[in-house]
């Protein structure tokens, strides 16, 4: 088996491994993402998206330097300026770290979602 083959092999696997994870959580869904790839979604938010071997996610500045100063992620490789941040995903610690960093927005996002609910009926009960 050459080398490419291989690796086509572990990336299917990683992507599905972080597919069936990151896919499984409450209100989560799972598109195809606009430049290929998958995108995870809770409610019109994106929390991120996968290309091959790597992941793609956005975090607020101040989170986004903090995650590549400790080293779990990289600049974008497009948009290296940005909030958002590149993870890799060769090895099975790295499939975790994503995991990781989706849950980590997952949480932002849920967290803000329910903010955002509880205000509005807040308004409806004045």
């Amino acid at each position: 088996m050459t080398t490419s083959k291989l690796h086509e092999i572990n990336t299917s696997a990683q992507i599905e491994v972080v597919r069936t994870e990151v896919g499984s959580w409450q209100g989560n869904t799972v598109h195809k993402h606009r430049f290929g790839g998958i995108e995870f979604r809770i409610g019109r938010r994106e929390l991120g998206h996968l290309h091959a071997h790597i992941a793609d996610l956005p975090f607020p500045r101040r989170i986004r330097d903090e995650l590549i100063a400790t080293g779990r992620a990289r600049p974008h490789h497009v948009l290296p300026a940005s909030g958002w941040v590149t993870a890799p995903m060769w090895t099975d610690s790295e499939v975790s770290g994503v995991i990781e960093l989706f849950r980590q927005n997952y949480e932002r996002a849920a967290s803000a979602r329910s903010n955002s609910a509880a205000s509005g009926s807040e308004k409806e009960n004045r």
